[in-house]
């Protein structure tokens, strides 16, 4: 017998196969791991600009201004920098930053808001959320790989709706450990399948990068965002809606919560609405900046 078609009878053979404990033996591999279950999402502001003093001063002198921004934060000051090239508004009397970039936001030229910029990490989020995260195309995104990434003890993200119900939820725990188990057993037989791959990395990659088929909608992922206020705004616009898929609005509310304490003036025109389930969803005077 061949010692792929062992590997199989082994594989088949443990799928009924149990230890002392009663634990289903997979390939192996004793099923005993606890279900992880992730029900918040968590956001990071990892990256925030600065200036360049220095630049901004021989700027100045170059072309005869004189200006001094009021803020402290990059991104305000990036902001009204570039504002005040379009119309090269320079000089004593000038408004504040917070006025300035708020009439800005009122008259809708949303482009200026380009120029600032955050980077943020998300973690405790589903792959269902990521898939409609990247339509947001104006977002940069670096996100966890499942072909490098050993997913055999990931954390799954479980919808409220669903933890709520006890049937519900004991149906999607079920549904859950099925495709961990088959993913087990998949990473086993394609490791095997690809033995005379002399470099491990590369085996490991091969077999992980056909296993994770199976994994569901509801794995946890990580993704690493960075955008500009104006991309900003509208995800939180279109994410923080009542309409919106409740995980993302989850996280649009998470980010503007942190994106209004790091900018209020960029942010601040953002208000929350209850919502009948206890819940809130956003609102502004000024969409679509």
């Amino acid at each position: 017998m061949g010692a792929r078609a062992r590997v199989r009878r082994q594989i088949t053979r443990s799928r009924h196969a149990r230890s002392a404990g009663g634990s289903v033996t997979l390939s192996g591999i004793a099923e005993t791991r606890p279900l992880r279950i992730v029900r918040e999402p968590r956001v990071y502001l990892v990256g925030r600009q600065q200036v360049d003093p220095a630049a901004i001063e021989r700027f100045l002198l170059d072309h005869g201004l004189s200006w001094q921004t009021d803020t402290e934060v990059g991104a305000e000051a990036l902001a009204e920098m570039a504002g005040r090239v379009c119309y090269m508004s320079y000089g004593k009397g000038r408004k504040t930053n917070r006025e300035f970039l708020e009439h800005l936001v009122q008259v809708g030229h949303g482009s200026v808001l380009e120029h600032a910029v955050w980077s943020l990490l998300l973690t405790g989020v589903s792959r269902s959320f990521t898939h409609e995260l990247i339509r947001h195309r104006h977002f940069s995104y670096s996100q966890l790989s499942q072909r490098y990434v050993d997913e055999s003890d990931s954390e799954f993200v479980e919808p409220e709706v669903v933890a709520g119900d006890p049937e519900m939820h004991r149906a999607w725990c079920e549904a859950v450990n099925a495709a961990r188990a088959a993913y087990d057993r998949l990473v086993a037989g394609l490791e095997h399948h690809y033995a005379s791959e002399p470099d491990r990395t590369l085996r490991r990659k091969l077999a992980r990068q056909a296993a994770r088929s199976v994994l569901p909608n509801a794995t946890e992922t990580r993704i690493f965002v960075t955008g500009n206020a104006r991309a900003l705004r509208h995800f939180i616009e279109m994410r923080g809606s009542e309409h919106a898929d409740v995980e993302m609005r989850k996280v649009a509310l998470a980010m503007l919560k942190i994106l209004q304490a790091e900018s209020p003036t960029l942010f601040g025109d953002y208000a929350l609405t209850p919502l009948p389930d206890g819940s809130a969803a956003t609102r502004t005077a000024h969409p679509k900046v």
